[in-house]
């Protein structure tokens, strides 16, 4: 008997934490363009700066509450043992609020070389004292969190999530814009007050019976959440010590204003992967934590979440290559047009790192810290290495080459790990879903080397389409199609992506791996369709071979020559049209 897939179940929490996220998208444009407005590049750059500071003393701080706290909930919940969920929820709270404390003590007493160390004086120390309100609040509100989503409240977590950034967003501007640079931190320290408060808000739903805790009962429970979290933590702080200091590395050799482009590519490079790794760590990582110890199972459940989030990403990816400088325009200024060729290149890390993630969840629930800790350590010193080589030899896209570079790095490195650790292989369908887009990625980021601006930009438009198509057609093969809401079903039907009959799938059993009878229609535009994304490719690699072979590989000149070609067009079409052709 075949086992039941959880394409489903991964398309509707991606779906739930996916649509937040899109509000989240749009909160986004409405405050990163206030503040690109209000604060121009160095300002953006310095909220970035300041940022930093609070995610690396939460990384530090928070010992990897959140992930452990998690896992601890989930477990307690598997066990449907009241006393012990009651428990393990009263133990991570008030682990959460003394790690807040310890954070906001922490950041105090060392605001002095941080100052020192970020800006290269101790004049920012009090905004940097200032800023441990924030790390309380969101250490408070990550405890609360975890204990939502270790509950696999997906729901009440996503709607956290929105009403966060709405309030955050609604009290930061109006402190900026009257009180500009100095109104920064303090915009920071607000919009944590206002996660903190929905987070308790949504907590306090989550009834449990409370029963007396003895001392010893809560050294077990804290010693259990800290211990895992102890790899969690330096996990995180890795990860956000290297963004860290990757931006010193282009404040020293670029400069300021350069750190402003950096964050701005940074913040909408992540903002569309930001959704499905979301996805995966609210409803994916709980799922797989409770068949780690099924190593078939867990490799099954990995295949399926990579194959799902790479056809998310796919056409978002292709999309942001494409429309880059359009996306920098919307999102901030005319001014951060330098930011769009560092966002194409950490475009390309993205896509990496959202087929290297699921893969990495395999260690974690494995619970194997040497590893995880290893494997994170590894990436920091390539990606590190390779930002100081970088950013010296090319400037500020150095920057986006070097995180590129990491993650080739990191995905072959998580492989082989994985590999010897549950016998863990790509499945066929990942691995022709790899290569599809991986293609089309290539092309159309080449393009705009190889190609005038105009050309390269509808060979983009072409590959987000094509693209776009393909993940409807995949998605509608892994899922019966009587899941789908009938409007959106109708509106597929009309666009004949999907079939006008069909009958129920059980099992959610995908159609190119099922026998395929009379009663089950086989959507012939799905094989098509693959075919056609090969032609394109083929074609667009041939027309760049033709151009920068007329061009004497000067594949810069064609941005100058756009309007020339335009109006040659445009005679010879009225030369043809006078002939009568």
């Amino acid at each position: 008997m075949t086992k039941k897939h959880t394409y489903g179940q991964i398309l509707k929490s991606s779906a739930l934490i996916g649509g937040s996220s899109m509000l989240n998208i749009i909160i986004g444009i409405i405050r990163t363009k206030a503040m690109a407005m209000l604060l121009g590049p160095s300002g953006v750059g310095l909220m970035g700066l300041y940022g930093s500071i609070t995610d690396l003393t939460i990384s530090v701080a928070g010992m990897g509450i959140n992930s452990s706290g998690v896992r601890q909930i989930a477990e307690a919940v598997g066990s449907d043992d009241t006393e012990r969920i009651a428990r393990t929820a009263a133990v991570l709270r008030r682990i959460s609020i003394l790690l807040g404390v310890l954070g906001a003590v922490f950041l105090i007493g060392f605001s002095g070389p941080l100052s020192k160390l970020t800006f290269g004086n101790d004049q920012h120390a009090t905004a940097v004292t200032l800023l441990s309100i924030a790390v309380f609040f969101n250490l408070v509100s990550a405890g609360q969190g975890a204990l939502i989503q270790g509950m696999r409240r997906i729901s009440d977590l996503a709607k956290m999530s929105v009403l966060g950034a709405l309030f955050g967003t609604l009290i930061s501007i109006p402190t900026v814009y009257f009180l500009r640079e100095e109104g920064v931190v303090i915009s920071l320290v607000l919009v944590a007050a206002m996660t903190l408060l929905t987070s308790w808000w949504y907590s306090r739903k989550i009834q449990t019976q409370m029963h007396t805790i003895s001392a010893s009962q809560v050294g077990q429970e804290a010693a259990a959440l800290l211990k895992l979290g102890f790899a969690f933590m330096a996990s995180g702080l890795l990860m956000t010590g290297a963004a860290y200091a990757v931006r010193l590395i282009v404040v020293r050799k670029v400069g300021f204003d350069a750190a402003g482009l950096y964050q701005s590519a940074w913040a909408l490079g992540g903002l569309y992967i930001g959704f499905i790794l979301q996805a995966m760590g609210a409803d994916f990582y709980p799922r797989l934590a409770a068949i780690a110890k099924d190593n078939p199972e867990c490799n099954r459940v990995v295949n399926e979440q990579a194959h799902v989030s790479m056809l998310l990403a796919g056409p978002g990816i292709i999309a942001t290559l494409t429309f880059a400088p359009l996306v920098i325009a919307l999102f901030y200024t005319p001014k951060f047009e330098g930011a769009v060729e560092i966002l194409r290149w950490l475009c390309l890390g993205m896509i990496l790192r959202v087929i290297s993630w699921p893969m990495g969840f395999i260690i974690v629930v494995k619970n194997v810290q040497n590893l995880l800790i290893f494997s994170e350590l590894a990436w920091t010193v390539v990606y590190l290495g390779l930002a100081w080589i970088c950013v010296s030899s090319f400037g500020l896209k150095g920057a986006g080459i070097a995180f590129f570079g990491s993650y080739v790095f990191h995905a072959f490195m998580i492989y082989a790990i994985v590999r010897r650790l549950s016998g863990f292989r790509c499945s066929t369908a990942n691995l022709q879903t790899s290569f599809l887009f991986l293609g089309l990625i290539a092309v159309v980021f080449c393009g705009f080397y190889a190609l005038p601006f105009l050309l390269a930009m509808g060979v983009g438009t072409l590959a987000v389409l094509l693209s776009g198509v393909y993940s409807i057609q995949v998605f509608l093969n892994l899922i019966s199609l009587d899941r789908i809401p009938r409007p959106v079903l109708k509106s597929l039907q009309w666009l004949r992506l999907a079939p006008s009959s069909y009958t129920e799938l059980n099992d959610l059993e995908p159609i190119y791996q099922t026998e395929i009878s009379d009663s089950v229609v086989k959507n012939k535009l799905f094989v098509d369709i693959k075919w056609s994304i090969l032609a394109f490719m083929v074609c667009a690699l041939f027309s760049m071979w033709i151009y920068w072979y007329d061009r004497g590989a000067d594949w810069s000149a064609g941005l100058d020559s756009i309007e020339l070609k335009l109006e040659m067009l445009m005679s010879i079409f009225h030369i043809k049209i006078n002939n009568g052709i």
